[in-house]
């Protein structure tokens, strides 16, 4: 993950992102429809192959996109690159539209996929401070470490995000939605991943102020006096 660069044009950005999220939020959606379908009821090994499958094409996407894009496929992200003024205003709006539109686009063609009905709404109760914290610290720890990565090591970003959700997956009471567009997306399916529309605000003001605080973090972690 890049701060915005001159070399490709915006169109190629937008792409770029629409295609990253939306395989991002196609394993998401589609592997947890998958391990569901597989585990027979194993709550731990439907999670283990959701997470698997995530962190393998986070990996993937990353390294690929990232040159391209930046690869965001994440509003929060965005959020933090337009506080530290590293891309202009009117293209973090572009991204975040792309980033929801790609990322529901998964969902519909995941339910295609397999045989179910395209149109769902979520009915899973996702509420909670317990929850809620679990939110802030997944998306908190996830752009710090995007942040500080960039800074001394950027080469480790692709398998340091993989490894850091693939972890926050089991360590936060949420399994670290950690992206308000996944948290939008997530609302469209009545499966696995699913989260009830009315508790998704409060999951994706948690990502909000997560990312704020980790801009904040690392600014004061990398200042010079």
């Amino acid at each position: 993950m890049t701060s915005e660069e001159s070399e490709p044009n915006t169109a190629r950005k937008l792409v770029a992102e629409a295609i990253g999220t939306f395989f991002l939020f196609l394993a998401v959606i589609g592997s947890g429809i998958m391990a569901e379908d597989l585990a027979s009821g194993n709550g731990g090994v439907a999670l283990i192959s959701n997470t698997l499958s995530i962190g393998a094409i986070l990996f993937v996407l990353i390294s690929m996109l990232g040159p391209i894009s930046g690869a965001h496929f994440n509003p929060a992200v965005t959020l933090a690159f337009v506080v530290r003024r590293e891309i202009r205003p009117g293209l973090a709006a572009a991204f975040v539209a792309v980033q929801v539109v790609a990322g529901s686009c998964a969902g519909f063609v995941a339910h295609v996929m397999f045989t179910l009905p395209v149109l769902q709404v979520s009915d899973t109760p996702r509420t909670g401070v317990g929850q809620w914290v679990g939110e802030f610290i997944a998306t908190f720890g996830l752009v710090l470490t995007i942040l500080l990565l960039l800074r001394y090591r950027p080469a480790a970003i692709p398998a340091a995000v993989a490894l850091y959700i693939s972890s926050a997956i089991w360590f936060t009471s949420s399994t670290s939605f950690a992206n308000p567009a996944i948290a939008v997306a997530r609302t469209l399916t009545d499966t696995y991943t699913g989260i009830a529309p009315g508790d998704a605000p409060m999951f994706i003001a948690a990502q909000l102020i997560g990312s704020l605080v980790a801009v904040a973090t690392a600014r004061w972690l990398t200042a010079t006096d």
